[in-house]
């Protein structure tokens, strides 16, 4: 998570880490990084974030999920728990753990046309989209495999790109976040 706090720091972004949902009110999106998808599960759970981030994002908060977060927001996964707590907010099938174990962790640079050059990054334990939904994007690919995604205000990455210098990724994610928090605020004052 220390790592995305810089990066959104590095990217001209004010983060603010989110932990219980009152949090939520503050921010004007959210990114759910890697780790564990199961254990990031029960805790949203456990501590009613799922509901809360659920709410949020049905009133247009962009959510960014990165490996773990990318099988959090899917509504299909391959190979995960069958009662794997998720938020299930994309139209995607994402296949868990598809590029290996921890030690098949790698480096390379993904197609990416929205970003006019290759973008740089980091999979570990990474996963990658078998389906994407009609009203899904598809913004990168790593020998053809769908690596990330966007649908609406939600975005989701395969890879880590918190770990690399190229801040594109945060960047774009920083420029949904302030826009839609200043319609949120216009709303508010009408």
């Amino acid at each position: 998570m220390i790592e995305h706090v810089r990066a959104v720091r590095e990217a001209g972004g004010e983060p603010l880490e989110v932990k219980l949902p009152r949090d939520l009110e503050q921010v004007g999106g959210l990114i759910i990084p890697g780790g564990e998808s199961t254990t990031i599960g029960k805790l949203m759970v456990l501590y009613h974030l799922d509901t809360a981030i659920r709410q949020r994002v049905a009133e247009g908060m962009p959510l960014f999920g990165t490996c773990a977060g990318m099988i959090l927001m899917a509504d299909e996964v391959v190979d995960g728990l069958p009662d794997q707590p998720r938020l299930g907010l994309m139209d995607i099938r994402v296949r868990r753990n598809a590029f290996g174990r921890q030690r098949d962790s790698f480096e390379a640079k993904i197609e990416a046309p929205a970003y006019r050059e290759p973008l740089e990054a980091v999979f570990i334990r990474a996963p990658y989209v078998e389906r994407v939904g009609p009203e899904v994007e598809v913004l990168g690919t790593y020998e053809g495999k769908v690596v990330m995604c966007a649908q609406g205000s939600l975005f989701a990455a395969a890879f880590h790109p918190e770990l690399t210098r190229d801040r594109r990724v945060h960047q774009r994610f920083i420029e949904l976040a302030r826009a839609w928090k200043r319609h949120a605020l216009l709303d508010r004052c009408q």
